[in-house]
């Protein structure tokens, strides 16, 4: 930490460096470190800072651990990453005009979204996640119904 009042940039460079040097595979495995750092972060605070760091919590060979998006992966990657949480995080989807609404379990709208970001669906111009529930804009109504059918399919299995 910086000398006088710690920053929220401080508390970020931490995040970034813990998560570089060790496999953390959830938010309250980060917030351990972070306490032990000297850092008492809430919830709530840890998911913004994770936000705007664009980091996003993947499947890896040892499980799901937080990794930098902008180290982000090939969008065939990010494809089998999708297709490896949508169907374990997946609770419903519905829409209208050109917006889906993707419904989570509690705490997987992020990485979901993360993943399906990356994935870079060109139906998709872009989507909002919150706790358990992500927003899809869609190009087009007929984008909307394709991109229903893939997550349907996807979520499956």
């Amino acid at each position: 930490m910086s000398l006088g009042q710690p920053t929220k940039r401080d508390r970020q460079k931490a995040i970034l460096e813990i998560v570089e040097a060790e496999a953390v595979g959830s938010q309250e495995e980060l917030r351990r470190l972070l306490v032990g750092r000297g850092w008492d972060v809430g919830q709530s605070t840890l998911s913004r800072d994770l936000h705007e760091l664009r980091l996003a919590r993947v499947p890896t060979d040892d499980g799901m651990r937080y990794v930098a998006t902008d180290q982000a992966v090939e969008t065939e990657h990010a494809r089998a990453a999708l297709e490896t949480l949508l169907p374990q995080f997946f609770d419903r989807v519905d829409g209208v005009g050109e917006l889906v609404v993707l419904h989570t379990l509690a705490g997987g709208a992020q990485p979901v979204a993360a993943a399906f970001d990356t994935a870079a669906w060109p139906d998709v111009l872009g989507s909002v996640a919150g706790d358990d529930t992500i927003l899809i804009i869609c190009r087009s109504a007929a984008a909307r119904e394709r991109v229903i059918r893939k997550l349907e399919k996807m979520a499956e299995g």
